[in-house]
């Protein structure tokens, strides 16, 4: 059962107020004065708050109640009353965050109405963020590489910066899940992150998705808008066509707009991070990307790698995947015999195939180490780009051949263990200064 506070000074309303919302089974907890508002804004919890403009105090009113019970809680609807309405103060209070405004005496049907569309706007809003707080709780930024580690270090230097940011890196590399990352860790985390996906832009529809429109007298919020607070992130950025490149370069600048058939200017403050699977620098190069643009966005620089150049965060990453579709006890090393086939191949769809492949196995495999293996076997046999007959050809010799796997081996050895010659040697049943030796002899760098 939904709780409203009634806050008003005249006892008459409040026993109204009272015996209407208990009739329509809410449950009612009021208040008199502003004492003993505030006692119940800090210290009780209700889904929704009527509020009357004047009360007892006249340096305190009910805007001032509405401004606390928002630093509380900014979902909180709030609908304010009076029985002294003008203009001016209906305006003032729903700019500082009212739902809605009920000039005395009120119509109950009026009343309810906006009760209710106010505890339907709570619900949703706390639905929003929920959802938002399960994706960033879902998904983390998974590594150890020297990579991985130099970028998490980078996030916490850059977190209460407001800096634009742009992210290059091939697809699949995990550009969005860092871009949650740094949003999650900034001071504007409490909003929303927004996420403008330049692929689904053209410049037919451009203006309306990123302005926002005003449609038979309603306002339909656009990106810049509805990022307010908190962070916008144009995904595969060099993809939007140049004049929309051009219209965002104004917007980004002074964050002010107009939507789409309205005269008024909207300001709205929010952080732009920005993605690219293609070199933007090059691509200012060859005009397919305006210079000036590319400037903007390039304060601050992140590059993701292929997961083929951090491959010590492969088994990292297969254990993540694995316990977030099986569960936190799950052990894949029981399930997958032949591990190695996953540090032979390109991946070419970088982390988002290995997350794939990785779902593939759960649905399919059944938790059966047989069917499991045979999915591996199967996905890397029609994959596989290694050519294994390289050091068999009829050209080397013996010990040219043997070097070669030699070598092969020891390099993904290194690789799993983060380039640790002690943890390598140990893994391949060496000791530690006969690695040394064998790693100089071969000329392999660690």
């Amino acid at each position: 059962m939904k709780k409203i506070l009634i806050v008003d000074d005249e006892k008459d309303i409040r026993f109204i107020l009272n015996e209407i919302l208990t009739e329509n089974h809410y449950t009612v907890v009021s208040a008199e004065t502003i004492k003993e508002a505030e006692s119940i804004i800090n210290n009780d919890h209700f889904d929704l708050a009527l509020l009357d403009v004047l009360l007892d105090e006249k340096s305190r009113d009910g805007l001032y109640l509405l401004s606390q019970i928002k630093k509380k809680n900014k979902d909180i609807p709030v609908i304010m009353m009076s029985g002294h309405a003008n203009i001016q103060i209906a305006v003032n209070s729903v700019k500082d965050g009212a739902f809605e405004f009920l000039e005395k005496p009120f119509n109950q049907e009026r009343l309810l109405n906006f009760i209710k569309r106010g505890i339907e706007f709570s619900e949703l809003s706390t639905s929003k963020q929920n959802l938002q707080e399960n994706i960033f709780k879902s998904f983390e930024l998974i590594g150890q590489s020297k990579e991985i580690l130099k970028i998490k270090e980078e996030i916490n230097k850059i977190a209460n910066s407001d800096g634009r940011i742009l992210i290059e890196g091939p697809s699949g590399s995990g550009k969005e899940l860092l871009a949650r990352e740094i949003h999650k860790s900034s001071k504007r985390s409490d909003f929303d992150f927004v996420i403008l996906d330049s692929s689904r832009i053209n410049s037919k529809n451009f203006e309306e998705n990123i302005f926002g429109i005003i449609k038979e007298g309603t306002v339909i919020k656009g990106h810049l808008e509805k990022a307010n607070n908190g962070t916008l992130f144009i995904d595969n950025i060099n993809e939007l066509p140049l004049d929309a490149q051009n219209k965002l370069l104004r917007v980004i600048t002074d964050q002010r707009f107009k939507r789409l058939n309205d005269t008024l200017t909207v300001k709205s403050n929010f952080r732009v991070i920005a993605s690219s699977s293609e070199n933007l620098k090059q691509n200012t190069i060859d005009g397919s990307f305006r210079e000036d643009l590319f400037h903007r966005l390039n304060v601050i620089y992140f590059y993701l790698p292929p997961l083929i150049e951090r491959s010590t965060d492969i088994p990292l990453l297969i254990s993540y995947f694995f316990k977030r579709f099986k569960g936190e006890n799950y052990e894949y090393k029981n399930k997958i015999k032949n591990i190695d086939l996953f540090y032979d191949y390109n991946w070419p769809g970088n982390i988002r195939e290995l997350r794939n492949l990785v779902e593939r196995i759960v649905i399919l495999g059944q938790d059966d180490v047989d069917k499991i293996e045979k999915l591996v076997y199967s996905y890397f046999n029609s994959n596989l780009k290694v050519d294994k007959i390289n050091s068999s050809k009829s050209d080397l010799t013996l010990k040219e051949a043997r070097d070669n796997f030699e070598r092969e081996y020891l390099i993904k050895q290194l690789k799993i263990n983060d380039g640790n010659v002690s943890k390598t040697a140990k893994s391949v049943g060496m000791e530690r200064s006969a690695l040394h030796r064998k790693l100089s002899l071969l000329n392999i760098k660690y």
